[in-house]
């Protein structure tokens, strides 16, 4: 089958259709296996082998030389479908594996990641895709060199998205590496490699084109993944078959259980060995001006930042029109929707499943022998994230004698709720899609950027086609290869590290876009101290809220601002620098003032005509 042309395009639902019946098919086999009794172990790593074999089907398939299929898909993804594959590229390992973690550990607080991640979609449809599109480029810093001019430019705007690209994917390998490290049973140093391969093999030989259809596959695994348990769990615990919009009962259970067994009682949060208690577990929203400004800041963050990534934004270079690129963000709002609105509850019944006496699943409270003795204690714990110690030595398990991770809550879910292991592999299957479709379209922003805009615009011109692809395959190995070396490093938690590749992207690139289609008058001296100073700033202010006794300028954070807010410093230091040095400065020529009119049209061709 060729991955490309009018008829492929036209038969896309009939093909996922009939993937999606073959994994549901494959799904009730593991569950008839389960049945006839086999390990859950097996189950485990058939899940995870069956759908990363499909994901490098679709990628050797969709192996390709052609300079626009490698960059752009050929610019021939129809809305639906690159909604789709944008919602996979965008609901990483952080959406699918760590944010209800942070939901269950810290309640409201962290319902500004999906507050902010959603609402950022608005900025991309507004300020963004369409006029992107039109330009007709192939990468973000492809954007910023034209728009603006200059080598330089493009130098810089290829370092921020490397900087904010590589924070992210190793985030990305991080989730890789603990889906794999539970499912095979194998140390987490080991898995963020075997996940690293699993990783290239969809993107290094078709590049955009093959992670595109990878990315429409992972979608449909991860949704699927993600909602079975919650339907599963809202039934089991009696709050019917609506989960989304009937676990309010479930929270208020909640408030009335937290201040039985202890919740918020200790003095100071305890640790061990870098895992955190559930002593954090919050229902409520804090109160008081500073939390609700600690909360609008990481929104604006989230916000910001989901309009600055590159990965996100080279998605709607794929579409085959300016109207196509607006339709596809209205898509991805839905698919991704699908998944956030449900994560509270994903939280929700979680937590009630491990401390609700009522229910059998419940652990605080219990004797601790019985909960060392659970199978699902066991595993975690053998591979360090999760820790069971009776502290007072009453051989109770209180609230703050259990220790764990927060990215294992979803999933350690299954287990922790009953279900039967079936439901715990595929859970394992959606995780590793999430992580490695996020994975595969950062390290092809990354990839491309390099082999793009630093190799073929800058360093040599004249390259050919195959010498700029063959650069790109290896940009993609030795970049991956650097991810998994930081992420198998446990440097911080899968959501932080997301939230510093955020503000680094906002502090670097918004201003510099956002001016870039909607202030003609922005120059090339302007962008470029908007990039550079941001960035800078950015950095500064996170090393040195990181490090409040060392001597960096500061001694305390500002305003609150800690290290998943410093964005709001960079940006603003950004936006300073780009207007200040622009209105210093010439104003651009009288063609690219009228190229910059001619892009804020959302219609029309595209000003960029396709290039080899």
């Amino acid at each position: 089958m060729q991955w490309e042309g009018k008829s492929f395009i036209e038969n896309l639902p009939k093909i996922y259709g009939v993937y999606t019946g073959g994994f549901l098919a494959f799904f009730f086999l593991m569950a008839f296996f389960e049945q006839m009794g086999m390990g859950a172990d097996t189950i485990g790593i058939l899940f995870v082998a069956f759908t990363i074999g499909i994901y490098a089907f679709i990628g050797i398939l969709s192996r390709t030389m052609a300079v626009e299929a490698y960059y752009v898909a050929g610019r021939s993804v129809p809305p639906v479908f690159n909604g789709m594959a944008t919602a996979a590229d965008w609901m990483s390992g952080a959406s699918f594996v760590a944010m209800a973690g942070g939901i269950f550990m810290g309640g409201h607080g962290y319902m500004a990641f999906v507050v902010g991640w959603t609402g950022g979609y608005i900025l991309v449809a507004t300020l963004m895709a369409p006029y992107l599109r039109k330009f007709g480029c192939y990468t973000v810093p492809d954007f910023i060199g034209t728009r603006y001019g200059g080598k330089v430019t493009r130098f810089a705007a290829i370092l921020v998205l490397v900087v904010a690209s590589f924070t992210y994917v190793t985030a990305q390998i991080t989730a890789t590496g603990t889906i794999a490290a539970r499912a095979l049973q194998i140390p987490f140093a080991v898995g963020v490699w075997f996940g690293l391969a699993g990783i290239l093999v969809c993107s290094m030989l078709g590049g955009m084109r093959a992670v595109t259809w990878t990315q429409v596959a992972q979608y449909i695994v991860l949704i699927i993944a993600y909602l079975i348990p919650i339907f599963w769990m809202s039934m089991a615990q009696g709050f019917g078959p609506l989960p989304q919009l009937m676990y309010g009962p479930a929270v208020e259970r909640i408030m009335d259980l937290e201040p039985v067994i202890g919740v918020g009682t200790l003095t100071a949060q305890e640790s061990i060995r870098g895992l955190s208690t559930l002593t954090q577990l919050h229902a409520t929203p804090r109160e008081g001006a500073m939390a609700a400004w600690q909360f609008v800041t990481l929104v604006a963050c989230m916000m910001i930042g989901t309009a600055s990534l590159p990965h996100i934004l080279m998605r709607y270079f794929t579409t085959p029109s300016v109207r196509a690129a607006r339709n596809s963000v209205a898509w991805s709002l839905f698919f991704i929707f699908l998944l956030y609105f449900s994560a509270p509850a994903l939280a929700t019944f979680s937590k009630l499943s491990m401390i609700d006496p009522n229910l059998p699943t419940a652990i605080i409270g219990q004797p601790i022998e019985a909960v060392l003795a659970l199978d699902w204690i066991q595993k975690w714990s053998a591979i360090g994230l999760l820790a069971v110690v009776d502290s007072n030595g009453d051989g109770i398990l209180q609230i703050n004698e259990f220790y764990l991770n927060p990215d294992i809550i979803v999933l350690a879910t299954p287990e922790m709720a009953g279900l039967p292991y079936v439901i715990s592999g595929l859970v394992a299957a959606g995780g590793m899609a999430a992580a490695m479709s996020t994975a595969d379209g950062l390290l092809l922003a990354m990839a491309n950027a390099l082999s793009h805009d630093l190799y073929y615009k800058i360093i040599d011109p004249k390259a050919e086609t195959k010498k700029r692809l063959l650069t790109a395959r290896v940009l993609l190995i030795v970049i991956g290869a650097g991810g998994a070396l930081v992420a198998s490093m446990q440097l911080t938690g899968i959501l932080g590290a997301v939230a510093w590749a955020f503000c680094f992207a906002m502090s670097g690139l918004f201003f510099p876009l956002v001016l870039g289609v909607w202030w003609k008058r922005a120059n090339r001296q302007g962008a470029l101290a908007g990039m550079l100073v941001g960035l800078f700033v950015g950095w500064w202010y996170l090393v040195a809220v990181r490090n409040p006794d060392a001597w960096y300028g500061i001694s305390a954070p500002w305003l609150g601002l800690n290290d998943l807010r410093f964005g709001i410093v960079g940006i603003t230091a950004s936006l300073i620098a780009m207007v200040v040095v622009t209105l210093l400065t010439p104003a651009p020529d009288a063609e690219t003032q009228a190229m910059v009119d001619e892009v804020r049209i959302p219609r029309g061709e595209t000003i960029i005509p396709s290039k080899g």
